[in-house]
């Protein structure tokens, strides 16, 4: 239903969208309950000539059922919440669906860098593609990312995914999403990582397969191992890191 309003593009962000409808529909609605009966009570024992006022210790029953009913309601309300929002999360971050394909994503001082994999459709290999603030991916394909800083706190957040998730420094963090539309779509910085934290943004570029196997072939590197002969991690992650280092930002294809 959120949908409509705000545009989606990810397998489990209807379900983030209804969980955020269902607390809103609640809480809306308790919220509307009570101000309604607050100043129904303010106007019905409103101060008059001639009706005395009347001591209330709070202990009278019939009065004690406006506060007790309510409670009882709220709180199986509540339950209804955690227990669609325990649902949603076991969903999304307790689940790993397995993967068609990795990425890596690299935050750093202001930008995002992205390993894809290549030709052979494996990380860490001679043929992996490097990009600086644009992402490629397939639609209907499951990815597993992996979320690495290379110096403080960032927040990796594609909004059409429903997607959010720290990078911390020192760590490696896996999460997955599935695109279902193509389109082009914005990628942010959801924590506050520096002066340039506003200018930290990106682009996820969801192509059908024939596109996204044009743009893998077009941008393979000339140089790229046999696709058989899978280069260790470690060669991998330091090939980027000492691009990185050396220029301050990666080679990027477009």
């Amino acid at each position: 239903m959120m949908g409509r309003w705000v545009e989606t593009a990810g397998s489990f962000a209807g379900d983030i969208d209804g969980l955020i409808l269902l607390v809103t529909v609640l809480t809306g609605f308790w919220f509307f309950a009570a101000q309604g009966i607050f100043f129904w009570l303010i106007f019905r024992f409103r101060a008059r000539e001639g009706v005395p006022a009347l001591y209330v210790t709070g202990k009278e029953p019939h009065l004690k059922r406006w506060i007790n009913i309510p409670h009882i309601l709220i709180i199986l309300c509540d339950v209804v919440i955690i227990a669609a929002a325990i649902k949603v999360w076991v969903g999304v971050k307790q689940t790993m669906p397995p993967a068609d394909e990795e990425v890596r994503v690299i935050g750093q001082q202001w930008a995002w860098t992205f390993v894809h994999a290549g030709a052979d459709g494996k990380l860490d290999t001679g043929d992996d593609i490097v990009t600086t603030d644009d992402m490629h991916v397939e639609v209907g394909k499951t990815y597993h990312f992996l979320l690495e800083s290379k110096d403080v706190l960032h927040s990796f957040s594609v909004p059409v995914f429903r997607l959010k998730q720290d990078v911390v420094p020192g760590r490696t963090i896996t999460g997955w999403f599935k695109p279902v539309k193509t389109g082009a779509y914005d990628i942010q910085c959801a924590e506050i990582c520096g002066i340039g934290h506003g200018v930290m943004s990106g682009r996820i570029h969801i192509e059908t397969a024939a596109e996204h196997e044009a743009w893998v072939q077009g941008n393979t590197p000339v140089a790229a191992a046999p696709a058989d002969v899978p280069a260790p991690r470690a060669a991998g992650a330091a090939a980027v890191t000492g691009a990185l280092a050396a220029s301050g930002a990666p080679a990027v294809a477009h």
